[in-house]
């Protein structure tokens, strides 16, 4: 841990915001000052080998808990990490967000109502009240509906985004599931952790924005199909796990 204000853990129980980032100085500042614009709680960023200058800006925060990994581990680790510290403060309720300025902080208030009625809360880019900004690669939109409805046909769900990282869970949520992928398909053992488990999922709408330069997933998975390729070997060899 690089930074951890004790008095604000103590000050604060209940609900936590998870942000893993990576990379990410140009937008993680301005996004944490929109988080608190609507939110008072603890906010946990997963800094997962930042070389950018990251680390630098989260260290001079005296307002967030900051977990550090001195290399980069992979995006699910960073999730899992952050759930651990959430876990570790206290948390009764967890909102996990992408920090490069595509998530929209105004709906946490919103995702932690809903859990009133669900155990987790997923955004969705792709609900009719849905808004876009930019354009979705179309490829990207593909292997999200390939691989959403892989999910549903197997829960019945009928979720339409597999991989939003704008979610809400119960911590009780959280605890009935083991997560050990670290990579960017870890949302697909989660899903199959969550229907395993008999949870209930919801989606609410988020905005759909896309920028010019959108990150890459790196050389072996920017190809769409060795990533869709990824995405499904995690998602079976979850369904053959028991747990």
């Amino acid at each position: 841990m690089l930074h951890s204000e004790r008095s604000y853990l103590t000050s604060h129980r209940g609900d936590v915001v998870v942000l893993p980032v990576y990379n990410e100085a140009p937008t993680v500042g301005s996004v944490i000052e929109a988080v608190r614009v609507v939110f008072d709680g603890v906010i946990i960023v997963v800094d997962d080998g930042s070389t950018d200058g990251t680390k630098e800006i989260l260290g001079a925060r005296h307002d967030i808990v900051s977990v550090c990994h001195m290399e980069n581990r992979g995006y699910g680790r960073s999730l899992a990490d952050g759930f651990d510290m959430a876990r570790a403060v206290g948390a009764e309720r967890v909102v996990t967000m992408d920090c490069d300025g595509q998530h929209e902080p105004a709906h946490i208030p919103c995702f932690l109502e809903a859990l009133a009625d669900a155990d987790i809360v997923s955004g969705s880019r792709y609900l009719d009240e849905s808004g876009t900004v930019g354009v979705a690669p179309e490829e990207r939109r593909a292997v999200n509906a390939r691989v959403t409805a892989a999910i549903n046909d197997v829960t019945h769900w009928g979720i339409t985004d597999a991989f939003c990282g704008f979610k809400a869970y119960r911590a009780s949520a959280l605890d009935r599931m083991t997560l050990t992928e670290s990579g960017y398909a870890m949302p697909l053992e989660l899903w199959a952790r969550a229907w395993q488990a008999g949870l209930s999922v919801t989606e609410l709408p988020v905005e759909r924005i896309y920028f010019d330069g959108d990150r890459s997933f790196g050389e072996d998975l920017d190809d769409p199909e060795r990533r869709l390729a990824y995405y499904m070997r995690v998602w079976n060899a979850a369904l053959s796990r028991e747990v």
